[in-house]
């Protein structure tokens, strides 16, 4: 029986903060972030942005570029774009810098975990893509390139950007990029992929289980 929309509400918001909140648990660890968090990072070091007010105008931004994709956004997409910024810049004030090796890695290890958890939750609600997934999979629609390079392309952008503007590139971000996906799949399937879509709701795209951020 599919579930009622104002659980997947709940799901949804709750992964969009969770989401955020292990951003910052991995900003703080302080041994590289996500590719779009870099970026974050780096616009909040060259303009008076916060991270979190960073990472709102990035994802604003990148829904203004489904425009011409032809993409439309769901309740998900906007929320996507409204929360996960306040909520790490909740996590931020709230945790200190992490200092030692191991309290950097243990804090690290926790953001990433919270992340899949989360992805699994947001995505698993069914209420529409975030803005990065949309931008991915819109551009492979009008391109006809493969997911993963059209992924590629884009985050390797993002990252390359981000680090010139100064933001934290390190271990970790390679530790992300090789871990998320798989973490993903798995936290997919505890909240909600592979279960019968509801009538009426917008599903993600398959590529969305390998990506971060929405």
């Amino acid at each position: 029986m599919p579930t009622a929309l104002p659980l997947r509400l709940l799901q949804l918001i709750t992964g969009l903060f969770l989401y955020g909140f292990g951003a910052a648990l991995m900003i703080r660890a302080g041994i590289g972030v996500a590719p779009w968090d870099v970026l974050s990072q780096g616009i909040a070091a060259q303009t008076p942005l916060s991270f979190g007010l960073a990472t709102n105008a990035i994802g604003a931004l990148v829904l203004l570029l489904w425009w011409p994709l032809r993409q439309k956004p769901g309740a998900g997409t906007v929320l996507n774009v409204l929360l996960i910024g306040p909520s790490a810049q909740v996590g931020l004030w709230l945790l200190p810098a992490a200092t030692g090796l191991v309290w950097q890695l243990t804090l690290f290890a926790s953001g990433l975990l919270l992340v899949a958890l989360a992805t699994g939750l947001y995505i698993g609600a069914r209420l529409g893509p975030g803005p990065r997934d949309g931008l991915m999979t819109g551009l492979h629609a009008r391109t006809g390139w493969p997911i993963w390079q059209v992924r590629s392309l884009i985050e390797g952008s993002v990252l390359l950007l981000g680090w010139w503007l100064g933001g934290d590139v390190g271990l970790g971000t390679l530790a992300f990029a090789l871990l998320i996906g798989p973490l993903c799949g798995i936290t997919l399937g505890w909240f909600g992929i592979g279960r019968p879509l509801p009538a009426g709701s917008a599903g993600p795209h398959p590529a969305s289980t390998q990506r971060g951020h929405g």
